[in-house]
């Protein structure tokens, strides 16, 4: 999803010290026209399949959340500030999964 912890650790790499018969030679500057990194491929590409088990996941889990905070609802229980909360938690749970299910800006593609 973009965050940094998301995406594979990279090896430490430690610079061996300077020999004495080499002379330093900078590294030449960038042009300007050049990136500076090349770019980097998502990591999971997100597939379909990827896609379709979180997203029903997380909508499982905003209806669980839901329910439970609906119970006492039933039994006859005035809603408190505490259980409405947790209702509108869940339906946002819930939500998330269906965007994450129906990608609308398009960025997932399938994999062959």
């Amino acid at each position: 999803m973009g965050s940094t912890l998301s995406e594979p650790l990279e090896p430490l790499k430690i610079a061996a010290p300077p020999e004495a018969a080499s002379p330093a030679t900078p590294a030449p500057p960038a042009a300007p026209g050049e990136p500076d990194s090349p770019a980097r491929a998502p990591l999971l590409n997100n597939c379909w399949s990827c896609r379709l088990l979180s997203g029903s996941g997380l909508i499982g889990a905003g209806l669980y959340v839901y329910w439970v905070a609906r119970r006492p609802m039933k039994l006859g229980y005035a809603p408190g500030p505490g259980t409405i909360t947790q209702m509108v938690i869940g339906i946002s749970i819930a939500s998330w999964g269906i965007v994450v299910l129906t990608d609308p800006k398009g960025k997932a593609y399938r994999v062959a």
